[in-house]
């Protein structure tokens, strides 16, 4: 089947890899290159540079409205677009352009999750499964009928990082099976139930840890927001990022973001129970590990993190 992909970041890159094992890609929609580094050099997006490698023609609009745009999407003459973390919410002309209209990869379990952020919140929420739903694209925010499903836990420990890297292995498999319904007629998308969640964007003010929170809120924060853009507190009047955490049963008391321990383990107290501190990031430095940060920064026990 003749398709256009529309994608941007890595998640996005699998899927494409799968689709265009199976059918014709006419083109790689995706977002332009931006600036990146100290240098400010422009980069291609992660789906550019595999359409490359996969000698995939690419358009990279500014305005998916544009008359030209429209015009050469439409000149492709594809069945379908396949939509994968675009960036961008796309105009009707551009979901009216194929016949199929646009079959769009949502990282949860619709219709809960809807929105830009539903792999960080579902994890900062505390859930134990998520999933992948193939929805076919309507004018409102991931509001449209619904092909197919498919659950997928969530580990206790596991990052967004880490379950994106799952979650769009399944969603390749599902996608193809809803390609698949679609070539040959029998695909039967399920309307959505009108009441739904939104995963808004993560704000930069939820990245601070708020130790007061419990110390399963606090861990869930951190996997939520590992790899981008990070949880932090601070030290010594610098910002701390916290990477990586672990519950941790039994401490010795203290009050919500006081350091309780640096050896074996470094712990901080919060509102309720103890966390335990894996990998850390002191301002303008690499990630390291917890011992390594301890014997390089000498927190001491009675410390408090983010009182700075």
């Amino acid at each position: 089947m003749r398709l256009i992909f529309a994608g941007t970041p890595e998640f996005a890159v699998p899927i494409l890899e799968a689709v265009a094992a199976e059918h014709e890609i006419a083109a790689v929609l995706t977002q332009p290159d931006r600036p990146k580094g100290r240098a400010l050099r422009l980069e291609p997006t992660p789906v550019k540079a595999a359409a490359a490698r996969l000698g995939l023609p690419v358009l990279q609009p500014a305005r998916l409205r544009d008359s030209d745009i429209l015009q050469a999407l439409d000149g492709l003459r594809a069945r379908a677009i396949v939509v994968v973390a675009y960036g961008k919410i796309l105009p009707p002309p551009v979901l009216e352009l194929t016949p199929a209209g646009c079959v769009n990869v949502h990282p949860s379990l619709l219709p809960k999750y809807r929105g830009p952020a539903p792999i960080q919140r579902a994890i900062a929420a505390g859930e134990t499964v998520t999933g992948v739903s193939i929805m076919k694209l309507d004018e409102g925010m991931d509001t449209g009928p619904v092909y197919k499903q498919a659950e997928v836990p969530i580990g206790p420990d596991e990052t967004s990082g880490e379950l994106a890297g799952r979650l769009n292995k399944v969603a390749a498999g599902l996608l193809l099976e809803v390609l698949r319904e679609i070539e040959e007629g029998t695909a039967k998308p399920a309307p959505q139930p009108a009441e739904g969640t939104i995963a808004e964007k993560i704000e930069k003010e939820e990245t601070e840890i708020d130790w007061s929170r419990t110390a399963k809120q606090i861990h869930d924060l951190v996997r939520a927001l590992n790899p981008a853009p990070g949880a932090f507190t601070t030290f010594q009047r610098g910002r701390l990022k916290v990477w990586r955490t672990q519950m941790y049963a039994d401490g010795p008391t203290g009050t919500a973001g006081e350091i309780v321990s640096v050896e074996p383990a470094l712990l901080v107290a919060t509102g309720s129970g103890h966390l335990r501190l894996l990998e850390l990031q002191p301002e303008n430095k690499k990630r390291m590990p917890a011992a390594d940060f301890v014997r390089g920064y000498s927190p001491a026990v009675g410390t408090k993190l983010g009182g700075d």
